[in-house]
C-alpha cells in the first residue's frame, strides 16, 4: 500500500517543521493583521464605536501598575469581564478593547482566584484598599490573599523611563500619552509616596472609562 503524502511529511522532521511554521504564520496573519485596521482595537471606543474617555496613567498610577505586575497580582486577578450575564451582573459592563490602548502589556489575565478587577475603581475608598492590602482578612474574612505589608516603602523605580517606554510601544494611530514636560515632572508627583499609595491609585483608576454604563 502506497504511503500518503501526509505520512511522508510526518516522518520528515524538516518538512514537518516547515509546514507547521507555514500553517501557523498564515493563520496568524489572517487572525492578527485585520486587528491593526479595526477601530475598536486601535482607538478608545466602546463596543458600539463610540468614543470613550480613556486617559493615560498618571505617574503615581503607572508606578502602581509596575507594583501590580511585579507582585504577580495578575496570577490571581483578571481584568477582563466577558459579555455574559453571570459576569456583567457581578462585575459590571463587559470589557472592550478600547479601554486597554495604554496598557502595555495588558493585564487581562484568565485566572480568578480572586475577583476580576476590571471595574474596581471607585467601588471602595482608599482606606479600604489600604487595610485590604496590609491585612486582607481584616475586611474580607476567609480571604486567602497574602498580606503585602512590605509595600509601605518609598517608590524607587525610574518612572520617567517607564513613561518613555510607553511612548515607544503605543499603538499606531494613538497619540503618545506623555509629553516631555510630563516626563520631566513625573518624579515630583510620586515624591514622598509609597508603593502602597501607588498600587491603590492604580486600582482606583481601573474601569472608569465606561463609568456611564457601569452597574
Amino acid at each position: 500500500m502506497a504511503k500518503s503524502k501526509h505520512d511522508a511529511i510526518e516522518r520528515n522532521v524538516f518538512l514537518l517543521i516547515v509546514f507547521t511554521l507555514l500553517a501557523v504564520s498564515v493563520g496568524g496573519l489572517v487572525e492578527i493583521v485585520p486587528l491593526f485596521f479595526q477601530k475598536s482595537t486601535t482607538q478608545a471606543v466602546d463596543d458600539k464605536g463610540n468614543a470613550i474617555a480613556v486617559k493615560p496613567y498618571t505617574p503615581l498610577q503607572l508606578a502602581g501598575r509596575y507594583v501590580y505586575i511585579r507582585e504577580g497580582c495578575y496570577n490571581c486577578h483578571s481584568q477582563q469581564i466577558r459579555p455574559f450575564r453571570a459576569e456583567t451582573e457581578r462585575y459590571g459592563h463587559f470589557s472592550v478593547a478600547g479601554e486597554s490602548i495604554y496598557d502595555h502589556p495588558f493585564q487581562w489575565g484568565s485566572k480568578r482566584t480572586g475577583p476580576d478587577l476590571a471595574r474596581i475603581g471607585g467601588r471602595r475608598d482608599d482606606e479600604w484598599h489600604r487595610k485590604h492590602l496590609l491585612d486582607p482578612r481584616a475586611v474580607v474574612p476567609g480571604s486567602n490573599m497574602p498580606a503585602f505589608t512590605w509595600l509601605n516603602r518609598p517608590i524607587t523605580i525610574s518612572i520617567g523611563d517607564h513613561m518613555r517606554a510607553l511612548n515607544m510601544v503605543i499603538n499606531a494611530g494613538v497619540p503618545d500619552p506623555y509629553t516631555d514636560a510630563d516626563i520631566e515632572g513625573a518624579s515630583k508627583q510620586i515624591e514622598g509616596k509609597t508603593e502602597l499609595d501607588a498600587l491603590i491609585a492604580y486600582l482606583q483608576g481601573l474601569g472608569l472609562a465606561l463609568s456611564d454604563v457601569r452597574k
